[in-house]
């Protein structure tokens, strides 16, 4: 990397969305430790999801829409929360996270489900079954049944009968596929060498589809191993011998439910980054859990997800490897200490509130 394109890629513009919940605590800390390198960044908060509800009446307003184009990645905490289950569809923060999907343009979703050796014991499976688990889901984020037309609620004649139907359509087309199976594979090209892609093909004609073009992709690749297997199985292996898996690659409802019950084989959600990319490496980087408003103000959040979620950001959007791996290292120094917040934690190591986990990191970085 040439001096003019270091100076480039250092000089960033962030956009930070603290959210709802626990939001606002996690992303504190993680920039603090985002502060504390060497990194000349300009940074911008914004509202998205209840918060931005609350306040101008709107869970993705027009500046924040403009925030988050202007700049080259996005920090996001969590959005969501029953407060605002009673709104209108259109007004749920949900709708928030969606839309700032789909404005960005962000269909890769890379959720890496790794176990820390110290937190073997955390894990609800044998340890014998999880240890050493790293595995990386890649999930496609634009498409699918949470985006398909037509879609919603009617009253129509069944069998003679006036009701109530819901309409719900899923649909891929072949580029949307094609594109997410090559960032699998070169995913997996990076790592062992081995996919596994999930679909329903023996009911559903659109993953039918998705098999055919991910077949279709695999000569491109001849040093990757691509496999098949349905969903169904993917979610009963994933429990009972999830280190056969290296990389996954599957659709956007199955992504999304496959990935949070990986992230569970680590211990807690809490541990687990995410990062969304479009075409030109920009990214969303935000952690799987969601913004657990029962435990929002209480200290108890656990911040490494969202401060893993900055190394992950340095990684793929600006290419500051070296940042990445010094933010991930700080956290195994951490973890090795014996430190945990409340979800982590277990006999024998010491329990750390919200903030002095982010001191934890700190010092360690």
């Amino acid at each position: 990397m040439n001096g003019d394109r270091l100076q480039r890629k250092i000089d960033v513009k962030i956009c930070v969305l603290p959210g709802d919940g626990i939001g606002p605590e996690i992303i504190v800390q993680a920039l603090r430790v985002l502060k504390a390198l060497d990194l000349k960044c300009e940074i911008e908060e914004a509202p998205l999801g209840g918060c931005a509800v609350d306040a101008v009446g709107d869970p993705f307003p027009e500046a924040t829409q403009r925030l988050a184009l202007a700049a080259d990645a996005v920090l996001l905490g969590a959005v969501g929360g029953p407060k605002w289950d009673v709104l209108p569809r259109e007004l749920r923060p949900e709708r928030g996270l969606l839309g700032i999907r789909k404005l960005l343009g962000l269909f890769a979703n890379l959720r890496p489900a790794a176990l820390y050796p110290e937190l073997a014991n955390a894990s609800t499976l044998k340890p014998e079954v999880v240890a050493g688990l790293d595995l990386l889901i890649v999930r496609e984020l634009t498409g699918d049944i949470y985006f398909g037309q037509p879609r919603g609620i009617e009253t129509r004649g069944v069998d003679g009968v006036e009701q109530r139907i819901g309409i719900n359509t899923m649909i891929y087309s072949e580029e949307e596929i094609r594109r997410i199976g090559k960032v699998a594979f070169e995913a997996a090209r990076k790592r062992k060498r081995k996919l596994c892609s999930v679909d329903k093909s023996n009911v559903l004609e659109t993953t039918q589809l998705w098999r055919d073009v991910m077949n279709e992709l695999a000569p491109a690749y001849p040093d990757v191993e691509l496999t098949h297997m349905l969903v169904d199985n993917a979610a009963m292996q994933l429990v009972r011998a999830p280190k056969q898996f290296d990389v996954i690659v599957t659709g956007n409802m199955f992504g999304d439910i496959l990935s949070d019950e990986a992230s569970m084989l680590t211990g807690s959600i809490g541990m687990l980054p995410s990062a969304s990319l479009n075409e030109t490496g920009k990214g969303l980087y935000e952690p799987c859990h969601g913004s657990a408003p029962d435990i929002a103000g209480k200290g108890l959040a656990n911040p490494l997800a969202t401060i893993l979620s900055v190394a992950m950001m340095l990684r793929y959007s600006f290419a500051l490897e070296e940042m990445a791996q010094r933010i991930e290292n700080a956290v195994k120094n951490v973890l090795g200490q014996g430190l945990r917040t409340a979800d982590i934690h277990e006999p024998g190591t010491t329990k750390l509130d919200t903030e002095q986990m982010g001191d934890a990191v700190l010092a360690a970085l």
